[in-house]
């Protein structure tokens, strides 16, 4: 080979190798909202480690009325990691190895991803390190599917200004929903479908209306039954909605915004009815305003998995921002 054709082919190499590396940088992530691709041999999974990961990550979402897992999980063998389930937006590759290693690799095979690498010299290293880093992980899951989710909606968004004019925020809404009420300080949209319908409330109360001790969950829940009260029943008299009473809501305190909100999961029902569901509720401490901005997602679809519908619900949610004064 002359010295033209060598330097010819070592170019050609850079070049396939750019663009191979290019190629990857510009792979897409699929698959369906909360699965998780776990690369794992059958001799662990089948065993306390496989139990470590089901207990951790296909746990039950709480709020639901029926017990559904926090995240679909898809196993594979250690050998089939190369292929179509590289492209999968959270993969949790496990091994038997000399030394205990936790990794975290972004956009290993595709964007947006989260690869994490978890190996240990025995079964019980290996549990350790799932216990120590499960919530890490399991946040990092979800801002990601949370924001795959919110990348879906902006595809086709309603006309902001509606909202923007009643409530000063900004909030991505799909267009799949329309309006079934407006008042003063309350709004309502619906979609439907297939068995049922999704719902998105925003409101506004004074700032003092939820006291934080010594009931707040209480002053909560006495807030949204009060709405419920006010705009949503059922076709007969006396079928409003409220929170039901038999199971308590879920409280916790968060950042939404960057304000203080608290997030309250629970159940909710039509009294003298039969129709149920779930419900995701966020209350905004919005002191520039004076005001608790109360954004709510609820669900009807007794014939279908409640999970992924709220989880589109908080999406929508979680894109609200409320403009400056």
């Amino acid at each position: 080979m002359n010295k033209t054709h060598f330097l010819l082919l070592l170019v050609s190499l850079f070049f396939f190798s750019c663009a191979k590396k290019n190629d990857d940088l510009h792979r897409k992530t699929t698959g369906k909202i909360n699965t998780i691709s776990v690369i794992i041999d059958d001799q662990l999974w089948n065993g306390e480690i496989g139990d470590s990961i089901r207990n951790k990550f296909a746990s039950p979402v709480i709020g639901l009325p029926q017990e559904e897992p926090l995240f679909t999980i898809n196993q594979y063998p250690v050998k089939l990691l190369e292929g179509f389930m590289t492209d999968t937006r959270a993969i949790i590759v496990v091994k038997k190895e000399p030394q205990n290693k936790f990794e975290i690799k972004k956009n290993q095979y595709a964007s947006p991803q989260n690869v994490f690498h978890i190996s240990g010299k025995t079964g019980a290293d290996i549990i350790a390190s799932l216990e120590k880093n499960a919530p890490q992980m399991i946040q990092l899951i979800k801002q990601t599917e949370i924001a795959e989710s919110q990348k879906i909606n902006n595809q086709s968004l309603l006309n902001p200004q509606v909202i923007d004019n009643k409530f000063h925020i900004s909030i991505k809404i799909p267009t799949g929903y329309t309006y079934v009420l407006h008042k003063s300080n309350f709004m309502w949209l619906k979609k439907e479908i297939n068995g049922g319908n999704t719902s998105l409330l925003i409101y506004q109360v004074p700032l003092n209306y939820i006291k934080k001790n010594p009931n707040l969950i209480s002053n909560i829940i006495k807030m949204r039954d009060s709405i419920g009260n006010l705009y949503i029943s059922g076709t007969e008299p006396k079928t409003n909605m409220i929170t039901e009473e038999a199971y308590a809501p879920y409280l916790s305190k968060i950042t939404l915004d960057g304000k203080d909100a608290y997030e309250t999961k629970g159940t909710w029902e039509l009294k003298n009815d039969f129709m149920a569901g779930p419900f995701i509720n966020y209350a905004i401490i919005d002191k520039e305003y004076s005001r608790i901005l109360v954004l709510e997602g609820f669900c009807y679809a007794p014939s279908k998995e409640k999970r992924d519908l709220m989880h589109e619900l908080e999406s929508i949610i979680k894109s609200v921002a409320i403009e400056k004064r």
